[in-house]
């Protein structure tokens, strides 16, 4: 498994947005990268100035949101559900999908529950539980 250091995941999305603004061939996982910068044009400027921005810490207790970190779940998201895996996440997706009416809006449902299942692994020191991954998606399909 291929696990870029915080430098590489940075480098990464500004290398994207450069060879997308000029022109230049990308691979599938960058136009994976790129369709998810589309998305979010609040970050689009950030990626124009990455001397800026390369070592920007993202506090959470000073409420900032790491645009890096929060671009990566989505690229984690698309592959997980490219592959279904873990198995099942496909057909829960598309619950949460049916009931918010936006891939959008359902793609960060999703996220809120892998950061969640992310953070209680790292609190616990134990490996990633998908279980917890679906009682928080359940939690939120039952909630939309």
């Amino acid at each position: 498994m291929f696990s870029p250091s915080r430098e590489q995941a940075r480098q990464f999305f500004f290398d994207v947005w450069r060879k997308y603004r000029q022109r230049e061939m990308l691979t599938a996982m960058e136009d994976m990268a790129l369709e998810i910068i589309l998305l979010h044009p609040e970050y689009q400027r950030m990626l124009e100035t990455p001397e800026r921005y390369r070592d920007k810490d993202y506090l959470p207790e000073m409420g900032d949101i790491n645009p890096f970190l929060h671009m990566s779940m989505h690229v984690a998201i698309k592959e997980q559900l490219s592959i279904d895996q873990p198995p099942g996440i496909r057909k829960r997706f598309q619950g949460l999908l049916q009931k918010a009416g936006d891939e959008h809006v359902a793609t960060h449902q999703l996220m809120e529950c892998l950061a969640e299942m992310i953070w209680q692994a790292q609190r616990d020191q134990t490996a990633l539980d998908a279980r917890v991954y679906f009682e928080c998606l359940d939690r939120q399909e039952n909630n939309a």
